[in-house]
Protein backbone atom coordinates (compact mmCIF):
# COMPACT_ATOMS: atom_id res chain seq x y z
CA UNK A 1 0.00 0.00 0.00
CA UNK A 2 2.87 2.37 0.83
CA UNK A 3 4.35 1.85 -2.64
CA UNK A 4 0.98 2.78 -4.18
CA UNK A 5 0.83 6.03 -2.18
CA UNK A 6 4.41 6.86 -3.18
CA UNK A 7 3.36 6.76 -6.84
CA UNK A 8 0.21 8.87 -6.31
CA UNK A 9 1.73 12.27 -7.16
CA UNK A 10 3.87 11.04 -10.06
CA UNK A 11 2.95 12.35 -13.51
CA UNK A 12 4.77 10.86 -16.48
CA UNK A 13 4.26 12.50 -19.88
CA UNK A 14 3.54 10.48 -22.98
CA UNK A 15 6.82 9.65 -24.70
CA UNK A 16 8.85 9.40 -21.49
CA UNK A 17 10.53 6.08 -20.65
CA UNK A 18 10.56 5.43 -16.91
CA UNK A 19 11.65 2.00 -15.70
CA UNK A 20 9.63 0.34 -12.94
CA UNK A 21 12.84 -0.37 -11.02
CA UNK A 22 13.39 3.38 -10.51
CA UNK A 23 12.23 4.98 -7.26
CA UNK A 24 10.01 8.04 -7.63
CA UNK A 25 8.36 9.55 -4.55
CA UNK A 26 6.24 12.62 -3.98
CA UNK A 27 4.87 15.19 -6.41
CA UNK A 28 7.04 14.55 -9.48
CA UNK A 29 6.29 15.55 -13.08
CA UNK A 30 8.40 13.97 -15.82
CA UNK A 31 8.37 15.55 -19.28
CA UNK A 32 8.26 13.84 -22.68
CA UNK A 33 11.33 12.10 -24.14
CA UNK A 34 12.90 11.87 -20.68
CA UNK A 35 14.54 8.53 -19.85
CA UNK A 36 14.78 7.31 -16.25
CA UNK A 37 17.00 4.23 -15.85
CA UNK A 38 16.45 1.42 -13.36
CA UNK A 39 17.70 2.23 -9.84
CA UNK A 40 17.53 6.00 -10.44
CA UNK A 41 15.89 7.86 -7.55
CA UNK A 42 13.74 11.00 -7.79
CA UNK A 43 12.44 12.10 -4.39
CA UNK A 44 10.22 15.13 -3.75
CA UNK A 45 10.15 15.60 0.05
CA UNK A 46 10.20 19.37 0.54
CA UNK A 47 8.26 20.36 -2.58
CA UNK A 48 7.41 19.23 -6.10
CA UNK A 49 9.93 18.32 -8.81
CA UNK A 50 9.26 19.28 -12.43
CA UNK A 51 11.54 17.63 -15.00
CA UNK A 52 11.44 18.98 -18.55
CA UNK A 53 11.80 17.31 -21.92
CA UNK A 54 14.66 15.14 -23.16
CA UNK A 55 16.49 14.55 -19.87
CA UNK A 56 18.57 11.44 -19.22
CA UNK A 57 18.66 10.15 -15.64
CA UNK A 58 21.03 7.20 -15.33
CA UNK A 59 21.39 4.35 -12.82
CA UNK A 60 21.79 5.28 -9.17
CA UNK A 61 21.43 8.99 -9.91
CA UNK A 62 19.65 10.78 -7.06
CA UNK A 63 17.56 13.88 -7.67
CA UNK A 64 16.12 15.04 -4.37
CA UNK A 65 14.14 18.08 -3.32
CA UNK A 66 14.95 17.59 0.36
CA UNK A 67 14.59 19.74 3.41
CA UNK A 68 17.42 22.19 4.16
CA UNK A 69 19.73 21.02 6.95
CA UNK A 70 18.17 23.25 9.62
CA UNK A 71 14.53 22.35 8.78
CA UNK A 72 12.70 19.23 9.92
CA UNK A 73 9.76 17.73 7.98
CA UNK A 74 7.27 18.57 10.75
CA UNK A 75 8.21 22.29 11.02
CA UNK A 76 6.59 25.17 9.17
CA UNK A 77 8.21 25.27 5.77
CA UNK A 78 7.22 26.88 2.48
CA UNK A 79 7.60 24.16 -0.20
CA UNK A 80 9.87 25.14 -3.08
CA UNK A 81 9.53 23.62 -6.53
CA UNK A 82 12.62 22.04 -8.04
CA UNK A 83 12.70 22.82 -11.77
CA UNK A 84 14.88 20.95 -14.25
CA UNK A 85 15.00 22.25 -17.84
CA UNK A 86 15.52 20.31 -21.07
CA UNK A 87 18.31 18.07 -22.40
CA UNK A 88 20.14 17.57 -19.10
CA UNK A 89 22.16 14.45 -18.29
CA UNK A 90 22.44 13.01 -14.77
CA UNK A 91 25.16 10.36 -14.99
CA UNK A 92 25.60 7.21 -12.90
CA UNK A 93 25.63 7.80 -9.15
CA UNK A 94 25.39 11.59 -9.21
CA UNK A 95 23.39 13.56 -6.63
CA UNK A 96 21.51 16.76 -7.42
CA UNK A 97 19.68 18.90 -4.88
CA UNK A 98 19.76 22.10 -6.97
CA UNK A 99 16.34 23.74 -7.05
CA UNK A 100 16.94 25.35 -10.45
CA UNK A 101 18.68 23.64 -13.35
CA UNK A 102 18.57 25.19 -16.82
CA UNK A 103 19.11 23.40 -20.14
CA UNK A 104 21.90 21.27 -21.65
CA UNK A 105 23.77 20.58 -18.40
CA UNK A 106 25.74 17.44 -17.56
CA UNK A 107 26.25 16.23 -14.01
CA UNK A 108 28.86 13.51 -14.40
CA UNK A 109 29.31 10.27 -12.46
CA UNK A 110 29.46 10.61 -8.66
CA UNK A 111 29.27 14.42 -8.85
CA UNK A 112 27.23 16.28 -6.24
CA UNK A 113 25.32 19.55 -6.64
CA UNK A 114 23.95 21.20 -3.49
CA UNK A 115 20.54 22.75 -2.81
CA UNK A 116 21.76 26.37 -2.96
CA UNK A 117 23.41 26.03 -6.36
CA UNK A 118 21.67 27.33 -9.48
CA UNK A 119 22.91 25.67 -12.66
CA UNK A 120 22.23 27.95 -15.61
CA UNK A 121 22.70 26.31 -19.03
CA UNK A 122 25.48 24.42 -20.79
CA UNK A 123 27.35 23.58 -17.58
CA UNK A 124 29.32 20.42 -16.85
CA UNK A 125 29.96 19.27 -13.29
CA UNK A 126 32.85 16.81 -13.64
CA UNK A 127 33.09 13.33 -12.16
CA UNK A 128 33.49 13.30 -8.36
CA UNK A 129 33.22 17.12 -8.14
CA UNK A 130 31.18 18.58 -5.27
CA UNK A 131 29.54 21.98 -5.65
CA UNK A 132 27.76 22.92 -2.45
CA UNK A 133 28.11 26.69 -2.37
CA UNK A 134 25.40 29.34 -2.53
CA UNK A 135 25.95 30.58 -6.08
CA UNK A 136 24.71 30.82 -9.64
CA UNK A 137 27.03 28.86 -11.94
CA UNK A 138 27.53 30.97 -15.11
CA UNK A 139 26.54 29.55 -18.49
CA UNK A 140 28.92 27.07 -20.15
CA UNK A 141 31.01 26.62 -16.99
CA UNK A 142 32.97 23.38 -16.64
CA UNK A 143 33.94 22.28 -13.13
CA UNK A 144 36.52 19.51 -13.27
CA UNK A 145 39.39 17.70 -11.58
CA UNK A 146 40.23 16.86 -7.98
CA UNK A 147 40.44 20.57 -7.14
CA UNK A 148 37.08 21.36 -8.78
CA UNK A 149 38.78 23.88 -11.07
CA UNK A 150 36.62 26.00 -13.35
CA UNK A 151 36.75 27.23 -16.89
CA UNK A 152 34.24 28.47 -19.44
CA UNK A 153 33.78 26.49 -22.62
CA UNK A 154 32.89 28.18 -25.91
CA UNK A 155 30.04 25.82 -26.80
CA UNK A 156 27.32 24.04 -24.89
CA UNK A 157 27.45 20.26 -24.49
CA UNK A 158 25.67 18.49 -27.33
CA UNK A 159 22.21 17.14 -26.44
CA UNK A 160 22.17 13.36 -26.05
CA UNK A 161 19.52 12.92 -28.75
CA UNK A 162 20.96 9.77 -30.32
CA UNK A 163 21.49 8.13 -26.94
CA UNK A 164 17.93 9.02 -25.88
CA UNK A 165 16.52 7.57 -29.12
CA UNK A 166 18.52 4.37 -28.61
CA UNK A 167 17.46 4.00 -24.97
CA UNK A 168 13.81 4.68 -25.80
CA UNK A 169 13.91 1.73 -28.19
CA UNK A 170 16.04 -0.66 -26.12
CA UNK A 171 14.91 -0.16 -22.49
CA UNK A 172 11.30 -1.33 -23.08
CA UNK A 173 12.68 -4.64 -24.42
CA UNK A 174 14.46 -5.44 -21.15
CA UNK A 175 12.58 -3.52 -18.42
CA UNK A 176 8.98 -2.94 -17.43
CA UNK A 177 7.95 0.70 -17.69
CA UNK A 178 5.81 2.90 -15.45
CA UNK A 179 2.57 4.00 -17.05
CA UNK A 180 2.31 7.46 -18.56
CA UNK A 181 -0.49 9.79 -17.51
CA UNK A 182 -2.37 11.63 -20.22
CA UNK A 183 -3.48 15.07 -19.11
CA UNK A 184 -7.11 15.15 -18.04
CA UNK A 185 -7.23 11.40 -17.27
CA UNK A 186 -6.95 9.71 -13.91
CA UNK A 187 -4.93 6.49 -13.81
CA UNK A 188 -6.92 3.55 -12.50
Amino acid sequence: MDKLNAQKGVKIAVGAVVCVESEIRGDVTIGPRTVVHPKARIIAEAGPIVIGEGNLIEEQALIINGYPENITPDSEFEPKTMTIGINNVFEVGCTSQALKIGDNNVIESKAEVGRNVILTSGCIIGAFCRVNTCEVIPENTVIYGSGCMRRVQTERPQPQTLQLDFLMKILPNYHHLKKTVKSGHNPS
